[in-house]
C-alpha cells in the first residue's frame, strides 16, 4: 500500500523531502566562512522544518541572490566549521511538457529576467552561439531546449573530479565530462545562446549519486521559471531549490576568501510521503 500511495502522490505533483547535512572543514581564523544551503521559501515548496546548528559561531543572515533563498555569515570562535543542517520540505510542483512551452522575444521579457539571457562568467554564451543555432536554431520555445537537454545528457559523460572551480561552460562542451555543475552550466550557456533566459540553480535531490549538493538550470518559458535537470538525476518533483543565479559563482554552498580544506561532508536526502 505504501508504494501505490508514494505513486499517486508523486502523480499529483507532491513529495516531501528530508534533508540532513553534515560538514566540517578547517578555515582560515577571521575569514569567516559564507553559507548558501537552506532550503528556500519559493513557489513550488514549502519548508515545514529547519534547523542549522554551527559550532562555536555567531550568526548573520542576509537575502540571497536574487531575493531567492539566504546567505549565512559563520563568525567562528576557532578555525574548524563544524555545522549540521536538517530540513522536511514539500514540494508541490509538476514536471511539465517543456515541448508545448514558448519563449518571448527579448524585448518583452521582465526586467528582472533580461539579465539571464546575458553572458557571464561561467555561462561565456556568446562563444556557444554558432553551434546552438546550427544544431537547434530550426526549432522554437521549449521543443529547442528539450533539444537541447536531451543533446547534452548524451554529449556529456558524467564524471566525478574532471572539471574545478575555474571550468566554464565552454570547457565542458570541449571536454565533453563533468558534474552536474557543469551539466547545469552547459545549459544556461546554449539556452542563451538562443536568446532564452537560463539561470543556474542549486539545490537538492535524492535522486544524485554519489549524493552532494545538486545544480540545473532554470528555463524562462512562457511567463515562467521551468526546472531542467540535463543530468537526468532529478526532476522538477523532487528538487528543493536553495537558491538561483547567473551561474555557480552566484550561489555556492560554501564561499571562503581563503583556502578551506574539507574534513568530512555528508550530504543525506530522502523522498517520503506524508502519514
Amino acid at each position: 500500500m505504501r508504494g501505490e500511495a508514494f505513486a499517486k502522490q508523486i502523480s499529483q505533483g507532491f513529495m516531501r523531502v528530508i534533508i540532513d547535512v553534515a560538514m566540517d572543514y578547517a578555515v582560515t581564523q577571521a575569514d569567516p566562512p559564507v553559507l548558501a544551503l537552506t532550503a528556500a521559501e519559493v513557489a513550488g515548496q514549502s519548508v515545514r522544518e529547519s534547523r542549522l546548528d554551527i559550532e562555536n559561531a555567531a550568526l548573520r543572515r542576509a537575502e540571497g541572490e536574487g531575493g531567492i533563498g539566504e546567505r549565512i555569515w559563520a563568525f567562528l570562535q576557532g578555525t574548524q566549521l563544524s555545522l549540521r543542517y536538517r530540513a522536511t520540505v514539500d514540494v508541490e510542483r509538476r514536471a511539465c511538457v517543456l515541448n508545448s512551452l514558448g519563449a518571448e522575444p527579448v524585448h518583452a521579457l521582465p526586467d528582472d529576467v533580461f539579465t539571464f539571457v546575458r553572458p557571464s562568467r561561467y555561462c561565456p554564451s556568446d562563444l556557444l552561439a554558432a553551434f546552438a543555432e546550427r544544431e537547434f536554431g530550426h526549432l522554437q520555445g521549449g521543443e529547442k531546449i528539450a533539444a537541447m537537454a536531451h543533446w547534452i545528457a548524451g554529449a556529456l559523460t558524467y564524471s566525478p573530479a574532471s572539471s574545478g572551480p575555474a571550468t566554464t561552460a565552454v570547457d565542458t562542451f570541449v571536454s565533453r565530462e563533468g558534474v552536474c555543475r557543469d551539466y547545469a552550466h552547459l545549459m544556461c550557456g546554449l539556452a542563451r545562446a538562443a536568446s532564452v533566459p537560463a539561470r543556474y540553480t542549486s539545490g537538492y535531490s535524492a535522486g544524485v549519486v554519489p549524493p552532494d549538493f545538486h545544480a540545473v538550470a532554470e528555463i524562462w518559458l512562457d511567463g515562467a521559471w521551468h526546472l531542467v535537470d540535463p543530468t537526468g538525476m532529478s526532476s522538477p518533483t523532487d528538487f528543493v531549490v536553495i537558491g538561483s543565479g547567473r551561474d555557480a559563482g552566484d550561489v555556492p554552498f560554501m564561499e571562503t576568501e581563503k583556502p578551506a580544506f574539507l574534513i568530512r561532508q555528508n550530504v543525506a536526502v530522502t523522498n517520503d510521503i506524508p502519514v
